[in-house]
């Protein structure tokens, strides 16, 4: 008879021996790095993924932001109401229905978003820039394959 108990201790792997551990170490100093420049001119990461997604559109609803953005209704409202305050978007009620309110850029939101996305650039730049073209476009393909296998939507606000 086979004794099912075991005095045994298995193994643990090593801490770096997980693609996790890297990808979680590159991912927290690319995200850190463009959340700090983005911080010096006073704008979040949150506010920049709105802004960029307005950029691509004529106008939407806070509702298409949240449900795009994978944020809450309440998260929205609160980068919605920073951006009106910094005069980059501004709303309007539909017409027709006055329970619709619209969003879009104003002619500075539209003005700054490639500046910001001139940040994002310069981030890619200083962390991937090593890597050769080819290599970039694998390491994205393969972020893609996992985020689309495992159906990860959400959208980086940090």
């Amino acid at each position: 008879m086979v004794s099912m108990e075991t005095n045994t201790v298995p193994e643990a792997s090593g801490l770096e021996s997980h693609l996790g551990y890297w990808l979680r170490k590159v991912s927290n100093a690319v995200s850190g790095a463009f959340a700090r420049s983005l911080q010096a001119r006073q704008t979040s990461v949150a506010e920049w993924v709105v802004l960029r997604y307005l950029y691509d559109r004529k106008e939407a609803t806070p509702g298409a932001l949240a449900e795009a953005l994978t944020m809450t209704r309440g998260a929205v409202s609160k980068v919605i109401d920073k951006l009106q305050a910094k005069k980059w978007i501004r709303s309007r009620i539909k017409p027709g229905d006055n329970r619709v309110q619209l969003l879009s850029l104003t002619a500075a939101g539209r003005h700054v978003v490639p500046h910001l996305a001139g940040i994002a650039d310069q981030n890619d730049d200083q962390f991937f820039a090593m890597l050769s073209t080819t290599e970039r476009q694998s390491l994205r393909d393969l972020l893609i394959k996992l985020a689309n296998h495992h159906q990860i939507r959400d959208v980086p606000l940090e």
